[in-house]
């Protein structure tokens, strides 16, 4: 009696540490793992229970007297490592002339059957530089607000942007997590992938999952009713999840807005709906806020292929966020002077690119949050960017801190009104660009005389926060930019139609797309037509590439060649030299370096295309109608 006494006493006193214990180690890491999954280490699609953050490393006092720890999660790292099937590790799923289909990408710009096929909580490739494994950050950390705005996003791409976020982060640094829904319309069924694919996913589609869980009680619900009453009751299953709806569309900006004047937060994290946090993430950025609270930061944007949801980096991983004259908003290299030691360490950034970012929230509404006078989408980059370096705070990007983003191959929606990029263009040049403005009204003059509506609050605020002066942010912040993209156009090298000596045809392009081959046709000069409308227009411009168009018109695609006995084609002009870098030669050859040879023509065939360079041979021997000798002296010089 005694022993039984004894054991059950044993077992009384376990009991009672277990239930003490608990609460300490994580009863969100258990309940946030409890989510529809295709794993081989799980069952009936559960994953198994989220362990603590393991193999942590000692923290440590630095000289500043702040407590720095290891915020990595190693037992969630070990099990994603572990991970297998498609999609994970962030391989592209491997497609069939199936999947795609036209109606795979009309909702939602990317292939959301391929999405609906990947699970949930696919594993990404920790794309790190390694130094980001060694780090310490802050043990006291402020915590965060995520704010994800929706329109009619795929099932699959925006739970799996809620379950990245959920089992990336430690969960005592998430507030929250709030999805704003601009009035979603879309008429969907979550259950259309799996009944089209059914004989192909058997056990490998993780959405499907939720759709025969949810499915049942919602078989016969309103259109657009996959995104209200089904969504609820999906996220009551996800730990600091609420749902935040408009009552008509607002665009980004004002959904944004909505989310960030719910917050609760001490700091606000912005992500777009079809996102993947990667290995951690948040910590790294909430560091940076932590030591000056008035420092914006962006984590490095990787990519997810459109088509096959492959994980990569974008081409040049770290680079500066910057513009060019038109707005288009562009990637330039970290120049030598900002290139430390350590290629892990923040660098400062004059431009974000717009969507993923982190600011404390009081220092976002003492800016004014964003102008709320810019319609749907367009230029808040640049709004809340130049404002945050002009009126005392500072951006970042944060190497260490990586999310993946579905770059759409189009817009899959129509906004009601249309959309306002113009004028919301032409809102911020007037409130914050000053006298540079003028640079974006002469390479856009129908911006000139357009209405973009009263900003006398906007110019107010910039007044009462006591803001510098946009020459100051040239020459202090973005002073690397006109390098890239000068305000005032450097003269050209060469321009007009470029004749074949030996045939006397002229290169044309027909159709002003990326893609296009070059090809030789007759003059249209030698016909009395006008050059431009037939593509016989051309530039040897300062970037040492050939656009189409003239000097002060050129369209954004420029002569592309790969390699020796290559086509010349065009393609998107990215002015970064490479494929698309020319040398105009005395002997009147176009050499490209990078393939060791010179373009050369096929008049019977038309054909455009690179071979071994041959001085005399006349098929290779090109005039151009105005040169600047100058300008060509110069381009000549820099080769040598």
């Amino acid at each position: 009696m005694k022993r039984k006494e004894k054991r059950l006493l044993q077992f009384a006193g376990l009991l009672i540490a277990a239930l003490l214990f608990l609460p300490n180690v994580g009863l969100w890491s258990l309940y946030r793992d409890r989510v529809f999954d295709n794993s081989p280490n799980t069952v009936d699609g559960i994953l198994p229970i989220q362990g603590l953050n393991q193999m942590r490393k000692v923290a440590q006092v630095g000289l500043d007297g702040v407590r720095r720890t290891d915020w990595h999660d190693y037992e969630a790292m070990r099990r994603d490592a572990a991970r297998s099937g498609n999609g994970e590790q962030g391989k592209p799923f491997p497609l069939t002339e199936t999947d795609r289909v036209d109606q795979a990408y009309r909702e939602n710009g990317f292939n959301i059957y391929v999405s609906d096929r990947i699970s949930l909580n696919r594993s990404l490739p920790d794309i790190r530089h390694s130094n980001c494994k060694q780090k310490l950050y802050a043990e006291k950390l402020p915590n965060t607000s995520i704010i994800i705005p929706f329109h009619n996003e795929g099932w699959s791409s925006l739970l799996r942007t809620v379950h990245s976020v959920l089992n990336r982060s430690p969960p005592q640094l998430i507030a929250e997590v709030i999805l704003v829904d601009d009035f979603s319309d879309k008429v969907a069924d979550i259950r259309f992938s799996c009944r089209l694919f059914h004989s192909k996913l058997q056990v490998t589609n993780g959405i499907c999952q939720v759709a025969v869980m949810l499915g049942r009680n919602h078989s016969n619900k309103s259109p657009g009713e996959h995104l209200k009453v089904a969504l609820e009751e999906y996220m009551t299953r996800m730990p600091k999840v609420r749902i935040l709806r408009t009552k008509k569309r607002e665009g980004l900006i004002r959904t944004r807005l909505l989310g960030a004047a719910a917050a609760k937060g001490e700091v606000i994290t912005f992500l777009d709906s079809h996102c993947e946090a990667n290995a951690n993430w948040l910590p790294p950025l909430l560091d940076r806020i932590a030591q000056n609270r008035k420092t914006i930061v962006c984590p490095m944007i990787d990519v997810i292929d459109h088509d096959n949801f492959g994980y990569d980096t974008q081409a040049g991983d770290a680079m500066r966020g910057a513009f060019d004259w038109e707005m288009y908003y562009k990637r330039i290299p970290i120049p030598p002077e900002m290139q430390g030691d350590d290629p892990s360490e923040p660098f400062e950034s004059p431009v974000m690119a717009g969507g993923l970012f982190a600011v404390d929230r009081k220092w976002f509404w003492e800016l004014g949050g964003y102008d709320t006078g810019l319609e749907i989408w367009g230029g808040e980059q640049y709004e809340i960017s130049f404002k945050v370096w002009m009126c005392g705070g500072r951006m970042e990007d944060i190497p260490c801190s990586r999310v993946g983003h579905i770059y759409r191959k189009y817009v899959p929606y129509k906004v009601p009104g249309g959309i306002s990029l113009a004028k919301n263009l032409k809102r911020v040049a007037e409130v914050w660009m000053d006298e540079y403005a003028e640079f974006v009204y002469q390479r856009r003059p129908e911006y000139r005389h357009l209405s973009a509506g009263d900003m006398t609050a906007q110019k107010e605020l910039r007044n009462r926060l006591n803001c510098k002066s946009f020459k100051w942010f040239m020459s202090q912040v973005a002073w690397d930019l006109p390098k890239h993209y000068p305000p005032v156009e450097p003269p050209a090298a060469a321009w007009g139609e470029i004749r074949n000596v030996g045939s006397g045809m002229c290169m044309e392009i027909k159709h002003f797309v990326s893609g296009s081959p070059i090809r030789l046709e007759s003059c249209v000069k030698g016909r009395g037509e006008v050059g431009w409308s037939h593509g016989q227009v051309l530039t040897f411009g300062w970037r040492e590439d050939i656009r189409v168009g003239d000097p002060m018109h050129t369209r954004k695609v420029c002569f592309d060649a790969v390699s020796h006995n290559s086509p010349v084609t065009l393609y998107d002009c990215h002015g970064m030299k490479g494929n698309q870098l020319w040398r105009y030669r005395k002997d009147m050859s176009l050499y490209h370096p990078v393939s060791n040879s010179c373009i050369d023509s096929s008049p019977s065939e038309r054909r455009v295309f690179m071979n071994t360079c041959d001085p005399s041979s006349l098929s290779q021997q090109w005039l151009f109608e105005r040169t600047n000798a100058t300008v060509l002296e110069h381009f000549n010089q820099g080769a040598n």
